[in-house]
C-alpha cells in the first residue's frame, strides 16, 4: 500500500458524488489516508479556510503540504505522486479520450445529477429529515426539522433546486449520460482495455441513480427519484455502473480510513 511521508487527508462530504470520485481514486491507488467528513453547508467555510479562498467546496486533499481542491485536480495530483496503478491510459490517444470523457461527465452530468437528487429530496420532508439525521446525528425532534429546513434553503440558494424546469433538464441530462456510456463502451471499459479515470468518473457521478452497495450508504430515496431510477434498471449503462462498482470499488470504503 502506498503512503507518503506525511499522511494525506481527504476533507469530504459523505453523500457527494464528486467526493465519491476522489475517495475512489485514493482507494484505487491504495493510498493510506485520513478522512475528515463535514456536513453539507458547514463545509464551505472549512474549504475556504483550507485553500485560502481558492475553493469553497469539497473535496479537498491535503497532500505533501499542499491543499488541493476539485476532484479532477486531486486525481491529477495523485497520478503524479502515486503513478501506479494509473488512472490515465499510457497510450496518448487513449489518455486524451479518457480526460475528455472525465471533463464531459464532470461538466455535463455531475451538476445535473446533484440538482435532480436534491430537487426530489427537498420535496419529501421525511426523507430529507432522514438524510439530515445521518449528517447531524444529534438533531432530533424540532432540531431535526429545523436542520432539514435549513438544508433545503441552502441547496436551493446554491443550486436552484426548486426549479421544475431545471429538474426536467437534469432528467434529460442523466438520460443522455447513460446514452453516452452505451455509445462509448467497447467491451468492459469506456477507453481501451483497462479501468481508467473515464470509468471512475462516469460511475461515481451517476451512483445516485444506481445506488450500488459499494457506494455511499444513504436512506431510501424519495418515491419520485425511485421511479426515475427504475426506468433505467434494465439499461446496459445501469448494469455497467453496478458491475464497475462491484469489480473496482470495495464495499464499506466510504466509512473506511476515517479519523
Amino acid at each position: 500500500m502506498a503512503a507518503s511521508e506525511s499522511r494525506p487527508v481527504l476533507w469530504h462530504i459523505v453523500i457527494s458524488h464528486y467526493n465519491e470520485k476522489a475517495r475512489w481514486a485514493l482507494e484505487h491507488k491504495g493510498v493510506e489516508h485520513g478522512r475528515r467528513a463535514v456536513s453539507g453547508g458547514a463545509h464551505m467555510p472549512v474549504a475556504l479556510a483550507l485553500t485560502r479562498g481558492r475553493h469553497r467546496t469539497f473535496p479537498v486533499l491535503e497532500l505533501d503540504g499542499a491543499r488541493i481542491g476539485d476532484s479532477t485536480a486531486i486525481i491529477a495530483a495523485l497520478e503524479r505522486r502515486f503513478p501506479e496503478p494509473s488512472l490515465y491510459p499510457s497510450d496518448e490517444a487513449e489518455r486524451r479520450r479518457a480526460l475528455e470523457l472525465e471533463d464531459w461527465f464532470d461538466e455535463e452530468v455531475g451538476p445535473h445529477m446533484r440538482l435532480l437528487a436534491w430537487h426530489e429530496l427537498t420535496r419529501d420532508r421525511e426523507r430529507l429529515e432522514d438524510l439530515v439525521a445521518t449528517q447531524v446525528p444529534a438533531a432530533t425532534g424540532r432540531g431535526r426539522r429545523l436542520a432539514a429546513a435549513g438544508a433545503r434553503s441552502f441547496v436551493n440558494r446554491r443550486y436552484g433546486v426548486d426549479s421544475e424546469a431545471a429538474a426536467e433538464l437534469a432528467r434529460r441530462k442523466v438520460a443522455e449520460a447513460l446514452d453516452r456510456i452505451e455509445s462509448e463502451l467497447d467491451g468492459d471499459y469506456l477507453v481501451g482495455e483497462c479501468f481508467s479515470v473515464a470509468d471512475l468518473t462516469a460511475a461515481a457521478l451517476l451512483y445516485p441513480i444506481v445506488m450500488p452497495p459499494e457506494g455511499p450508504r444513504l436512506p431510501g430515496g424519495p418515491e419520485a427519484l425511485e421511479r426515475f431510477r427504475g426506468q433505467f434498471a434494465e439499461r446496459r449503462a445501469y448494469r455497467w455502473i453496478e458491475d464497475t462498482y462491484r469489480r473496482h470499488r470495495r464495499a464499506g470504503t466510504v466509512e473506511a480510513a476515517a479519523g
